[in-house]
């Protein structure tokens, strides 16, 4: 049940307040539990991504964001795919709205895949209100 939680609360971390489809939260808690798994984060790492708590930069909490955003879609080998992003998001909280974020979020990139997913996942986190 603890590991429901989590993820729960990750999926709300990751797509804002959007109105989703049961199918659209079944992938995102697939995702999140397959990276979850993979990456080894601890249940407290990731209530802390919930919180918007980024002070983290333990290696595998980067690779859990650029995990969890590969298994969405949104990203491919350190790129953000905007195509995707705005065909997922857009419906959901309109595509002007979408793109304001996307200029603000999209040209971020880290030292590696994991950084660069790490930091996309805190801006979209960060402007999520606007989405």
């Amino acid at each position: 049940m603890k590991l429901l939680i989590v993820l729960s609360a990750l999926v709300a971390l990751a797509v804002a307040d959007l109105q989703l489809s049961d199918e659209q939260k079944a992938a995102a808690h697939a995702n999140g539990a397959l990276c979850i798994q993979q990456e080894g984060i601890t249940k407290e790492q990731a209530l802390a991504l919930r919180a918007g708590n980024f002070e983290d930069s333990d290696p595998k909490v980067k690779c859990f964001a650029n995990c969890f955003l590969e298994k969405s879609g949104f990203l491919a080998d350190g790129q953000i795919k905007p195509d995707v992003v705005l065909a997922k998001l857009g419906p959901l909280a309109g595509e002007d709205t979408v793109k304001a974020v996307q200029a603000k979020c999209d040209s971020l990139k880290g030292s590696d895949n994991c950084d660069t997913a790490f930091q996309l996942y805190q801006c979209y986190h960060k402007h999520h209100s606007q989405i």
